[in-house]
């Protein structure tokens, strides 16, 4: 009888480790993607305030070439 106790409490430690590193698996998994959501969030934000950056530094050279032009 001790034997099959043994083996009985071994299987279920293994049962119990598998669920817990499936929960984990679960977690991480839906953890990444809400990171990987995110950071795409922050470099679309971040792209496109370059975005209007570049397009106010273009719109202040233009007008600055302009200008230059007119007093030569």
């Amino acid at each position: 009888m001790k034997k099959m106790k043994k083996g009985q409490t071994m299987v279920e430690y293994i049962i119990i480790v598998a669920l817990i590193a499936i929960s984990l698996i679960g977690v991480f998994t839906f953890v990444s993607r809400a990171i990987g959501r995110k950071g795409a969030g922050v470099a679309g934000a971040l792209s496109d305030q370059e975005g209007e950056s570049a397009k106010q530094a273009v719109e202040n050279i233009t007008e600055d070439t302009i200008k230059s032009l007119g007093e030569d």
